[in-house]
């Protein structure tokens, strides 16, 4: 009876203890379906090629061990969120009360999120696909160009839904307030989308890291979301905080499975999503710090080698620098989690600075 009369769903605590539920629900799901998937993608030798010596010697050095590991691992992610929205989506057009409570699919909120989701992980799974299959640049899949080319395709859709559906056309500077860009919104939201993408996947290289870097960005958003009254959008990232919990359950060093693109698109989307949902875009440096340094190594070390001819770096991106001065792969990983969650809590302060004083 509290739930029909929205007693409950309607109040603060209540919204708080639904984004808990969703999350230990998503944890379980996910936890429970991975043995599976796992199981899966070995009968069909869904494993991970190794760049070649030649190609990233450094690489190569440190990482030949993990050729043959199972990959695509993110589907669980990624399958867990969108499993959990059509259920009980479902339960609630059917059923009233507890169900309706649990749903989290709305228009304004989750239905860009939950599409850009899905879609980019979509694109990474062929991608990973083409890999297993030694298709592509070097037998690794698409080169960074074609998947550039697909990260704008992606934000370019989203943008028009962003701009024209949902009408977005303000920024939000921390102390400043909200400043008017009107259809510069569109530029801004393609820049994000293709920059967190791009970063998401240059960051996919240790057990664990790009797993437990985005846990911590999407625990930052999902505060943010819920602090602004957007409960829906908390509830997605409530689910995939939970999915991404059991993700990290066996990806974590030494891991059982890699992300893949499948998980590594789809996250880095769906974060650079959230921030402009969220109008925190300004903050989304804070909140994927690691995502940040990790592109922009790689395109310091590029012009660096085509302008003069040296490298910055011993390699890139940067985890791989870190690797070769002799820091353990747990080490650096663990180290960079630890970044993850100072930074993360420090944007948040921003974020409630420039609210509430």
């Amino acid at each position: 009876m509290i739930f029909s009369q929205g007693v409950l769903s309607e109040s603060i605590p209540g919204q708080a203890i639904r984004v808990i539920i969703l999350t230990g629900i998503a944890f379980l799901v996910a936890l429970l379906a991975t043995p599976f998937w796992y199981r899966l993608i070995k009968r069909y030798q869904m494993r991970k090629q190794i760049r070649t010596r030649s190609e990233a010697p450094v690489f190569h050095k440190f990482h030949q061990k993990k050729e043959g590991t199972p990959t695509a691992g993110g589907v669980i992610i990624w399958s867990t969120v969108l499993l959990l929205a059509i259920v009980f989506g479902i339960l609630n057009y059917f059923f009233d009360g507890f169900w309706g409570y649990l749903n989290f699919i709305d228009r304004a909120q989750t239905y860009l999120p939950l599409a850009a989701l899905i879609i980019a992980a979509i694109l990474g799974l062929l991608d990973d696909w083409l890999g297993v299959l030694k298709i592509g640049s070097n037998g690794g899949g698409l080169k960074i160009r074609y998947k550039l080319l697909v990260y704008t395709v992606a934000a370019l859709i989203g943008a028009w839904w962003f701009y024209f559906k949902l009408d977005w056309t303000v920024i939000y500077v921390p102390f400043l307030g909200t400043i008017e860009v009107g259809w510069l919104n569109i530029p801004i939201f393609i820049f994000i989308i293709v920059a967190s993408a791009f970063s998401a996947n240059e960051t996919d290289g240790l057990d664990g890291l790009l797993g437990g870097v985005s846990l911590f960005a999407f625990v930052a958003l999902t505060t943010v979301a819920f602090v602004l009254g957007r409960y829906d959008l908390a509830a997605f990232g409530g689910v995939t905080i939970g999915a991404l919990l059991a993700f990290l359950w066996f990806n974590i060093y030494p891991a059982r499975f890699f992300m893949g693109d499948t998980g590594s698109m789809s996250l880095g989307i769906t974060i650079g999503v959230i921030a402009m949902l969220t109008n925190t875009v300004l903050l989304l440096p804070f909140f994927g710090i690691i995502l940040v340094a990790e592109s922009l190594s790689v395109i310091a070390q590029m012009i660096s080698k085509k302008t003069r001819g040296k490298k910055i770096f011993l390699s890139t991106p940067i985890h791989h620098h870190f690797e070769a001065l002799g820091w353990p792969e747990s080490q650096v990983t663990m180290r960079f989690w630890i970044i993850s969650a100072v930074f993360s809590a420090f944007g948040l302060v921003i974020f409630f600075l420039a609210k509430f004083f």
